[in-house]
């Protein structure tokens, strides 16, 4: 019965009255949606792929030349690019992991039962939702050496952020952190919330410490979810670059998007940047693969 009422059309409707089979209906919604994906995402990606192994300039009329793989060995030998690797490692480790524990301290400070839950929650979500030019333009005015309100509040004078070179990729981080904290915390208040009940009152009856419970109950059942959250934002952590270039121009904050916009609209090196974009491409993936075996094994447990 069921099943005839998913592969059936409803004789009185306007589709049946046109002739139109399952199949045509099926079609007439997914056809679309698969030339979209393939214009604006396959095509664009081979069409980059092919220009990795040239060395097109856009700037130049002149044709592009196959030159192989050289354009990914001579990234692969530079040491600026590893430098802007190192600094892309370091800002990512940063900002992902005071994401996970601010988010998710906070996740578990709301996972009980106080006044204006909801609104509390609600007004925490809103960084996430701001763009991140604005938040990048905001967070520069806050780090002003002159009038910002964080060397006031902290009683550091005129202390340089985003001009000191060993300050200014933590303060990018920070920026970060404040943004996207409430992502985490949000994954991580559906995952506190899913928690049975009862293993709670159990541990309860056993006399079970708080530091027990966390660990063995509260943490080992929520890890999956917290997993997903930490995949996301490296993700996104690792191709971050509206935060960096809008802050500061500080070289010790040249993560690797940038060097690619350089590579790419300053420099036309439409070729080397294409196959840069690719050994990123790989990375990421290859860090979220790894991410990913984790989680299956995180699962299993």
């Amino acid at each position: 019965m069921a099943t005839a009422v998913l592969t059936t059309l409803d004789p009185k409707s306007r589709a049946a009255s046109r002739g139109m089979s399952d199949l045509a209906i099926r079609n007439l919604f997914i056809i679309p949606t698969i030339v979209f994906l393939i214009v604006f995402n396959i095509f664009p990606l081979l069409y980059s792929l092919g220009y990795s192994f040239t060395d097109f300039r856009a700037s130049s009329n002149a044709p592009a030349n196959f030159v192989g793989l050289q354009n990914y060995r001579d990234l692969l030998a530079d040491p600026f690019i590893w430098n802007n690797f190192t600094i892309t490692a370091k800002y990512v480790i940063v900002s992902v992991v005071g994401q996970v524990v601010v988010g998710f301290g906070v996740a578990l400070l709301l996972n009980r039962d106080i006044p204006l839950k909801g609104l509390l929650t609600t007004l925490l979500l809103l960084p996430m939702m701001l763009s991140m030019a604005v938040v990048g333009l905001f967070w520069k005015l806050l780090y002003d050496p002159s009038f910002g309100i964080i060397n006031y509040a902290l009683g550091l004078g005129t202390f340089e952020w985003l001009s000191n070179p060993n300050m200014a990729l933590y303060a990018v981080a920070l920026t970060d952190i404040w943004m996207w904290s409430p992502f985490v915390m949000l994954l991580s208040l559906a995952g506190l919330s899913a928690v049975p009940k009862h293993l709670y009152e159990a541990a309860a009856i056993d006399r079970a410490g708080s530091f027990y419970t966390f660990f063995r109950i509260t943490l080992p059942l929520v890890a999956p979810i917290l997993m997903i959250a930490i995949i996301f934002r490296t993700m996104e952590a690792f191709k971050t670059f509206d935060l960096a270039y809008i802050l500061t121009s500080q070289p010790t904050t040249e993560v690797i998007s940038i060097r690619l916009y350089k590579m790419a609209f300053q420099e036309w090196q439409t070729g080397m940047s294409c196959a840069l974009a690719y050994i990123v491409l790989i990375m990421v993936l290859a860090i979220t693969n790894i991410y990913v075996k984790y989680l299956n094994k995180v699962k299993e447990r």
